[in-house]
C-alpha cells in the first residue's frame, strides 16, 4: 500500500538498513505560545511525555520483528491483525502528529482554502456549523479518545469519533477515511486548564485551529490511493473470500494442496458470496462483474475435480487460473 508522504510528512521517520526508527516530531512553535489556550504545561507534558511514550512503545514493539519495514500507515491499516501494543502506540503516534500539525497561534495561521470552504458548505453548511457538530461528538465520546473530520473513500467530508488512540484509517473502525482533522478527547490535553470541562477545552482548541494546514491535508487526501484501498477494505465478501484464497493458493505453490482439497466447497462459496455481494458504489462496473462471474466458474471448476480426486499438477494449474482471475478483480478494485 502506498504511504501518505505528502499527508503525513510532519511524521519524522528514520531509516536504518531497510527499517525505520520512529521520532518524535518538533512542535512548530514553543510550547508558551499556545496560551492562553492551552497552558505551555500542558503542552509540555502532552507532547514530550505522552507523545514521546507512544513513539518509545512503538519502536520497541517493532524493532527486529517484520513490522519494522512496515509503513505506518500500514501498521494502522491492518490494526485488527496488530498487537495491541503496536495499535494503540502505532495510532498514539499519528494521531498526535496529526494534532499537532493543525494547532498554530492565532497571529501566524493560514486560511482555509476555497476547495475546502466549498466542501465543508455542501456537507454541513457554513464553518461554525461544522464546529458545533464536531463539538457535539466530542461531547459524545464517552472518557478517552478522538474526534475526526475525514474525507471519505466517496471524497465527502464527515465527522467520526473513536475510542483510545484509533483513528478512521483502522480496519476496526466502523466508519472509515482519511483524517485530515482530529481533536484529542484524552483528559491529559486539557486537564491542567480545564479540569473536567471538556466544553471549554473545546471552544479554545478552535482558536488555535489552523485551517489552511487542514486545507492542505483536505487536498491531498481527495487525491489518495488510501481511499480505495479503505473502500475496498469495507467490502466484507472481498476480504472473505481473499482470505480463503490466500490460505488455498499459496500452499499450492509450494506443493500443498491438502487445504485446497479440504477447503474447496469453502472457496466456491465464498466466490458465490461475493458474486452476489454488492460491491463499493464507486467500484461497480460491469468488468467487475463479469471478473466476478468467470471467477465463481473457476471456483466451481475446482470444487468438481477435487470431488473427482484430480491430481496435484491439475489442481494446481486450476487454483493459479483462479489466483490470476482474482487478482484481475482486484486491479478492476483500482482503476
Amino acid at each position: 500500500m502506498k504511504s501518505l508522504t505528502a499527508l503525513f510528512i510532519f511524521i519524522s521517520t528514520a531509516f536504518i538498513s531497510n527499517s525505520q526508527v520512529y521520532k518524535l516530531p518538533d512542535l512548530g512553535y514553543a510550547y508558551q505560545d499556545y496560551a492562553p489556550f492551552i497552558d505551555a504545561k500542558t503542552m509540555e507534558i502532552h507532547h514530550s511525555k505522552h507523545h514521546q511514550a507512544y513513539v518509545n512503545n512503538l519502536n520497541k514493539a517493532i524493532v527486529g520483528t517484520a513490522l519494522e519495514t512496515q509503513s505506518l500507515t500500514d501498521l494502522m491499516f491492518y490494526a485488527s491483525y496488530r498487537s495491541d501494543v503496536v495499535r494503540n502506540n502505532a495510532g498514539g503516534h499519528f494521531n498526535h502528529s496529526l494534532f499537532w500539525d493543525n494547532l498554530a497561534p492565532v497571529l501566524v495561521q493560514t486560511e482555509i482554502s476555497a476547495e475546502l470552504s466549498l466542501a465543508i458548505k455542501e456537507q454541513f453548511g457554513v464553518l461554525d456549523s461544522l464546529k458545533v457538530k464536531l463539538n457535539q461528538a466530542s461531547m459524545g465520546r464517552f472518557g478517552s479518545g478522538w474526534a475526526w473530520l475525514m474525507v471519505t473513500p466517496d471524497k465527502k467530508l464527515a465527522i467520526s469519533t473513536t475510542a483510545n488512540q484509533d483513528n478512521p484509517i483502522m480496519d476496526v473502525s466502523k466508519e472509515r477515511g482519511i483524517p485530515i482533522l482530529g481533536i484529542d478527547l484524552w483528559e491529559h490535553a486539557y486537564y491542567l486548564s480545564y479540569q473536567n470541562k471538556r466544553a471549554d477545552y473545546l471552544t479554545a482548541l478552535w482558536s488555535l485551529t489552523n485551517w489552511g494546514s487542514v486545507s492542505a491535508k483536505y487536498a491531498t487526501a481527495i487525491k489518495d490511493s488510501l481511499l480505495i484501498e479503505i473502500e475496498k477494505d469495507s467490502w466484507p465478501a472481498l476480504k472473505d473470500f481473499h482470505k480463503v484464497m490466500a490460505q488455498t493458493f499459496h500452499p499450492s505453490e509450494s506443493g500443498n494442496l491438502q487445504p485446497l482439497r479440504t477447503r474447496s466447497t469453502e472457496l466456491l462459496t465464498k466466490s458465490m458470496l461475493l458474486r452476489i455481494s454488492v460491491p463499493p458504489k464507486s467500484l461497480d462496473k460491469k468488468e467487475l462483474h463479469d471478473a466476478l462471474s468467470r471467477l465463481e466458474k473457476a471456483c466451481h471448476s475446482i470444487n468438481e475435480q477435487v470431488n473427482k480426486n484430480a491430481k496435484d499438477a491439475v489442481l494446481i494449474k486450476a487454483i493459479a487460473g483462479a489466483h490470476d482471475i482474482f487478482h484481475e478483480v482486484q486491479g478492476l478494485c483500482h482503476d
